[in-house]
């Protein structure tokens, strides 16, 4: 087999760090229940904020999953990263050995990296002087950590890389393991997206960007409403999710359980503006079509999409429209769901969590809901399961995920056959 014969590649393990469940089981419930992980902030005294709620990850302890001393040295993107790739593995059933460790390796993105890192150091810089500054602040602090960290812990010594395209980060780091093993250039890859940037300065950030809401401080789990005509703006999150990807042949070798197999990666770029999407979504629509192209998927084969569906007054209409362009004729047949009303927007995690969300709906048939969608935009008028997730027969779904710097990347997934 030649590095140019395409290798089907399938998911056999999934974890989740999330803002409704620290678990695969609990997150899957808690889409399914449409439950909303947003609340006041807890990480920081957020009263001088104009944006005082998000999606907090709660009750993690990072001791669960490595050495204290370990987890002390880690940023909790990074943490998060661990966690969730040690659960991926549990649930894969699949041991790294000394035998397949060259084989196996590591894409983990994110957009921030270690923020509060930054953030307390600089603190102990002004405060204290330059020489009581952490020799470890750099390590925590870059991207990079979180996949390498990764590695170091479950001794996976294959492929190790870290996207940072911004939100759309961890499906970049999907799509990229994806064509590792299916050109043949490892046996199984660990990726996702991982984030943790609800600090002082990262909130700070996006709202005087004016991408959060800053209306629902009062009622924070309706704040965030992807599609809906009262939304002003996303609310950060933080999390993480992982997936195993394998070379079929390898799964079917150790008698792997499959949730689905994924089957395209498209990705473009707007080339248009630093954080505004280029009006009428003609970069995210290319992306789309090419990421069913790389499928061999019509239009008409697609069962489901996650949305990348922010809860901004920009995306929402433009990902619409670029759907409609994409899918033709049949997409007012074909439900169209937004995670982030219940997540909260994980930037670079997003695309882990949300490919997680899709591999969950064509194994169980089953779409999560868009939640808080109670007076549609008339820009945006499809079909977003609204409030009550649904019973579905998903036999192909697609993920899209947009980031800032105009990156557009969609995944192609389908039912294991």
């Amino acid at each position: 087999m030649t590095h140019l014969e395409k290798k089907r590649v399938v998911i056999t393990g999934m974890g989740a760090i999330t803002p409704i469940g620290n678990t695969l089981a609990d997150y899957w419930e808690g889409l399914l229940s449409g439950r909303s992980g947003v609340g006041p902030i807890t990480h920081f005294d957020a009263s001088r904020h104009a944006c005082q709620i998000a999606a907090e990850v709660k009750g993690f302890d990072p001791n669960r999953y490595m050495d204290r001393k370990d987890a002390k040295r880690m940023d909790r993107f990074a943490q998060f990263a661990v966690a969730a790739t040690k659960q991926a593995l549990a649930d894969a059933r699949f041991e790294i050995t000394d035998l397949n460790a060259e084989q196996v390796g590591v894409m983990i993105g994110t957009g921030v990296g270690g923020l509060k890192v930054m953030e307390d150091q600089q603190a102990v810089f002004l405060n204290r002087g330059p020489s009581r500054c952490s020799p470890f602040m750099v390590p925590m602090m870059i991207a990079n950590m979180a996949a390498g960290l990764t590695a170091i812990q479950v001794g996976a010594k294959g492929p190790n890389a870290c996207p940072v395209t911004a939100c759309a980060a961890g499906s970049n780091a999907i799509g990229d393991a994806f064509r590792l093993v299916q050109r043949g250039y490892a046996q199984a890859m660990i990726c996702g997206g991982t984030e943790s940037a609800v600090t002082p300065l990262g909130v700070a950030g996006f709202a005087s960007a004016r991408a959060l809401t800053t209306s629902r401080n009062h009622d924070p789990a309706h704040a965030s409403r992807p599609f809906d005509r009262d939304r002003d703006g996303f609310v950060i999150g933080e999390g993480c999710g992982v997936l195993l990807l394998e070379e079929l042949e390898h799964a079917r070798s150790r008698g792997a359980k499959i949730y689905a197999e994924i089957i395209g990666y498209g990705m473009t770029c707007d080339a248009y503006h630093m954080t505004a999407p280029v009006p009428g979504g003609e970069g995210a629509a290319r992306c789309i079509q090419l990421a069913l192209k790389d499928a061999e998927l019509i239009p008409d084969q697609v069962s489901y999409i996650n949305a990348h569906g922010t809860s901004t007054p920009a995306n929402d209409p433009t990902e619409t429209q670029a759907i409609k362009t994409a899918m033709g004729h049949c997409i007012h047949r074909i439900p169209i769901s937004s995670t982030k009303s219940m997540t909260g927007h994980l930037l670079g995690g997003s695309g882990g969590i949300e490919g997680v969300a899709v591999a969950m709906a064509i194994a169980h048939d089953q779409l999560p809901p868009t939640i808080n969608l109670e007076n549609p935009d008339p820009a945006c008028d499809l079909d977003y399961v609204p409030n009550q997730s649904r019973i579905h027969r998903v036999e192909a779904a697609l993920s899209n995920s947009f980031g800032f710097g105009g990156h557009n990347v969609t995944l192609a997934f389908r039912k294991f056959q």
